[in-house]
């Protein structure tokens, strides 16, 4: 049913625009996914976009929701409505927070720029055409300015040409969006002959074809018609089965053979201005792809690099990362290179929670997608199935690395298996359980055997950790006090101490007194910087045929994570 035309940009608007950009990129997605080809064939720039648009959505229909249940943060412009003001730095905050890849960020930051134009008056109702065509310059504009290394023949070339035309429009809302759209939609079709990898595989950009969608349903929330169809946007070519999504982002190596960065990193930064940019120049020296995007303390980086751990670290420096994605692009994947296969989905890969950074390096670097679960922020159900999504696998093993999330990754599993996705989901309760699975984990067998094994290897191995309490409270081993020292193995408390190397030693020793043949111990950033070094003392000295491996794992909650195989 079409929409009701609107004159202005308001509130309304601003929902309407964001329910049909929905739909579109739902309807394009997998057009959208089948011509992703640069700088990595990884096929999931329409996904992307959709799953950045869905939380900005997502965001406006709970500020509408507010107002309409009188929880909203005041009285809006009409009864039970928010101001414009409110719509779009709802809209704006939904997309930073849940962009998704390269494509997804630039989008969050197209959205942004936008809504610094039509927010800046807190008390404006609505915004004219001219004012539509001044958001879409600050948009366009604030999305290069993201781009550690603009390239032309992509998404921001799209949108400068979105925004050249809307500046040049005249007329209410709807005259100003079609010009965007017209503008937009040339230019797309344009970006085979301005990037070569494009011309090539014989597709335009991806993320600019997901724009013109986008700016498509804006001219259809103001006129109530329907736009026509993306000329110039064809289909995957015949005989490759995915062709793969266009970067917005980093100069890379176009050559024969050219490989790129292993990881894609992305995390949200809780982060001053001056922090960000001292950021944006050590991310830019270790890798490509950087997009930094945000503002007013939060942030969202994204950046292709080799060293995920050192990407994450410099976050660490930077202020406080959190939601934490990395993403192993797996062994022959063209990241960019002439004449290189299209990414297939990989048969079997894992899916990991790890509890710090220093883990998430650790295990990406074993081929693993992670999923860092911060102290007090477990992942949901969605951010999992992402997870599993990202994975680009026909068979994935999950490891929740925790007892408590085992309903919330036994709820993604199923949600997958929908998908097509074959997933078996391990019930490791410590990390250090994660670590014996992925150990002994093959590609190469069936994967039924392969899951077996790990599933072994988990539970053959006991855990324990060792923590500050953080109140008086009963435990299985007595009454703890604010600031006790507790060493819990197996998930119960099971020593009360005062002093964290003697606790861990004697919950040491308690573990091997079962026997053990290896040691693992993941230090945490606020555990004294000798305890690991007793711990290996009390090893050798003690448990002669037993070895001891030593990780970081960054700030992970628990000061010390141990198991014992």
């Amino acid at each position: 049913m079409a929409q009701v035309p609107q004159t202005f940009f308001d509130a309304l608007a601003v929902r309407t625009w964001c329910g049909l950009a929905l739909g579109a990129l739902g309807r394009a997605r997998e057009e959208i996914d089948a011509i992703n080809v640069y700088p990595v064939a990884d096929g999931d720039t329409g996904t992307n976009l959709y799953l950045t648009l869905e939380s900005a959505a997502t965001a406006v229909e709970a500020v509408f929701a507010g107002y309409e249940t009188g929880s909203g943060p005041g009285p809006g412009p009409g009864a039970g409505e928010p101001s414009l003001a409110d719509a779009v730095h709802a809209m704006a905050h939904g997309a930073l927070i849940g962009a998704q890849g390269n494509s997804g960020t630039i989008l969050a930051q197209l959205l942004r720029g936008m809504a610094q134009v039509l927010a800046r008056d807190d008390e404006a109702v609505r915004v004219d055409g001219a004012g539509l065509g001044r958001a879409l310059r600050q948009a366009a504009d604030s999305a290069r300015q993201a781009v550690a290394h603009p390239v032309e023949g992509t998404v921001l070339t799209v949108a400068s040409a979105a925004a050249d035309a809307a500046e040049g429009a005249e007329g209410d809302c709807g005259a100003v969006a079609w010009s965007a759209y017209e503008g937009a939609r040339a230019a797309l079709a344009a970006t085979p002959g301005q990037l070569a990898v494009l011309g090539r595989a014989g597709v335009v950009d991806a993320g600019g074809r997901g724009l013109v969608a986008v700016l498509g349903a804006l001219v259809e929330a103001f006129t109530g018609e329907a736009v026509p169809d993306v000329p110039g946007a064809p289909a995957a070519p015949q005989g490759h089965a995915r062709v793969t999504a266009v970067s917005e982002a980093g100069p890379c190596d176009d050559g024969p053979g050219a490989d790129g960065p292993a990881y894609e990193v992305i995390y949200l930064l809780e982060a001053g201005n001056g922090a960000v940019a001292r950021l944006r120049e050590r991310l830019d020296a270790l890798g490509d792809s950087l997009v930094v995007v945000g503002g007013d303390g939060l942030w969202n980086v994204h950046v292709h690099v080799d060293d995920a751990g050192a990407a994450v670290e410099a976050g660490v420096e930077a202020g406080r990362p959190y939601r934490i994605r990395i993403t192993h692009f797996g062994l022959g994947d063209a990241h960019t290179g002439r004449g290189r296969p299209p990414r297939e989905r990989v048969q079997r890969a894992v899916v990991a929670v790890v509890p710090g950074e220093g883990l998430a390096g650790l295990y990406a670097e074993a081929g693993a997608t992670t999923v860092l679960a911060r102290p007090g922020e477990p992942p949901a159900s969605g951010e999992l199935v992402q997870a599993l999504r990202r994975a680009h696998a026909r068979e994935v093993v999950l490891l929740p690395n925790d007892a408590e999330l085992r309903h919330t990754a036994a709820a993604a599993a199923e949600q997958a298996r929908t998908e097509g996705i074959r997933v078996a989901l391990i019930p490791t309760r410590s990390a250090v359980q994660g670590i014996a699975a992925l150990a002994v984990h093959e590609q190469g067998r069936r994967f039924d055997e392969d899951v077996v094994q790990m599933t072994s290897a988990a539970g053959a191995t006991r855990y324990a950790e060792v923590a500050v309490a953080e109140h008086e409270s009963w435990t299985t081993a007595g009454i703890c006090q604010a600031g006790d020292v507790l060493g819990l193995i197996d998930g119960d408390v099971a020593v009360i101490g005062a002093d964290v190397t003697a606790t861990a030693v004697t919950v040491l020793d308690r573990m091997l007194q079962a026997g053990g043949e290896l040691v693992t111990l993941v230090v945490g950033d606020e555990a004294p910087e000798t305890v690991a070094q007793h711990l290996q003392a009390r090893v050798r000295e003690s448990y002669l045929a037993v070895d001891t491996v030593v990780y970081r794992g960054g700030r992970q909650g628990a000061l010390l994570l141990i198991g014992v195989e």
